[in-house]
């Protein structure tokens, strides 16, 4: 996977502990060990940050040209 800081990413798996979902998007913020893992901030539409994790690079994917932005509403804010 070749994703560079400040790219979007796509979540692949749900990570409950953060609050996040499949099909979140992300923004990298730091690249570990040449890509074994990324922190990834994830923020609202509105600018808010809501987590910034550190995913494995297999529940990430880049984002592609057939993506379409898909809102869903926080159980918690």
């Amino acid at each position: 996977m070749n994703i560079k800081e400040h790219d979007c990413v796509v979540l692949t798996a749900n990570l409950p502990q953060e609050g996040l979902e499949a099909g979140d998007v992300g923004t990298i913020v730091h690249i570990h060990k040449g890509g074994v893992a990324y922190e990834v901030e994830f923020i609202t539409l509105a600018g808010r940050t809501i987590a910034v994790a550190t995913v494995e690079a297999s529940n990430l994917r880049a984002i592609s040209e057939r993506d379409v932005n898909h809102v869903r509403e926080l159980q918690s804010v």
